[in-house]
């Protein structure tokens, strides 16, 4: 492989075209494909939370402008007012730009931050992909099957407040890097999202209780020298348990991480790097 950026990352033009077409793409195979997705928001309450979490608003994030933040949690209202109680029946597929639609400035989503090729821009609707990063962290907890995620391909930031392990977001970038999820069980689902003066918050909840539990266990993190780049590596493993018994009924490695690190390491306390000699 040599590397070089497609002819449409570096040309405009070329860019705009392809974009297009892929957007055209999808848009064909939402209404064509034969899949049902799910679009029914709910007021009642399922009784059983499977799995909750939150993330943290606002984050320091060293040369970024804090008014994209705040935009960005204006996004992130607008978009959970289309996902806040929505229930995920048997057989159905969650697609996030299905529901949430086109971001743009005259739909209300304000310029946030967006990385892109490996670079920080503003765009509108930039940083929803806190909430995706969000669903997807609840989702592995979950019978709920991915069936798209895509991922960043460097580690941009350091980590501040991290909650997760590393390597667990969903990146999206409408309307082909979508975020989408199927229910391939016998059992309806419901997404419960919403933000406090902090947190973004979520949860996924069920009409009854499930019988297995499912757990998120990060080995082999490291940092790693390779030709003068650093890289952060890891693996995700996701563990099943029986709830009534405790006993483990599988482990599973979900997925490895190995992308380059664009800050520098050597600011940051407690960071070891190792060398690799291959």
């Amino acid at each position: 492989m040599s590397g070089r950026k497609p002819l449409s990352s570096r040309n405009p033009l070329f860019y705009k075209v392809s974009v297009g077409l892929h957007r055209l793409k999808r848009r064909c195979s939402w209404y064509f494909n034969g899949e049902s997705y799910s679009s029914g928001l709910t007021d009642d309450i399922f009784p059983y939370v499977v799995v909750s979490h939150r993330s943290l608003l606002l984050r320091k994030l060293a040369g970024t402008d804090i008014d994209l933040q705040k935009n960005k949690v204006k996004s992130l209202r607008i978009a959970v007012s289309f996902i806040d109680g929505l229930l995920v029946a048997p057989g159905e597929i969650f697609s996030f730009w299905k529901l949430v639609g086109n971001p743009l400035s005259r739909r209300g989503f304000p310029a946030g931050l967006q990385l892109s090729f490996g670079k920080l821009t503003s765009m509108a609707g930039g940083g929803l992909c806190q909430l995706t990063n969000l669903l997807y962290w609840m989702v592995l907890h979950t019978p709920l099957l991915v069936t798209e995620r895509h991922r960043h391909s460097t580690d941009p930031f350091p980590d501040y407040k991290r909650t997760v392990p590393f390597g667990t977001g969903a990146t999206v970038f409408y309307n082909y890097i979508d975020l989408a999820f199927r229910n391939n069980s016998s059992m309806d689902f419901q997404l419960k999202i919403w933000l406090d003066d902090k947190y973004l918050c979520g949860e996924i909840r069920c009409r009854e209780a499930l019988p297995i539990a499912y757990s998120i266990v990060e080995k082999n993190h490291r940092f790693v020298r390779e030709n003068g780049i650093v890289y952060r590596e890891n693996e995700l493993w996701r563990i099943e348990t029986d709830q009534e018994s405790s006993r483990v009924l599988s482990e599973k490695l979900l997925f490895k991480n190995h992308v380059e690190v664009l800050y520098d390491v050597s600011k940051i306390p407690d960071i070891e790097v190792e060398e690799n000699m291959e």
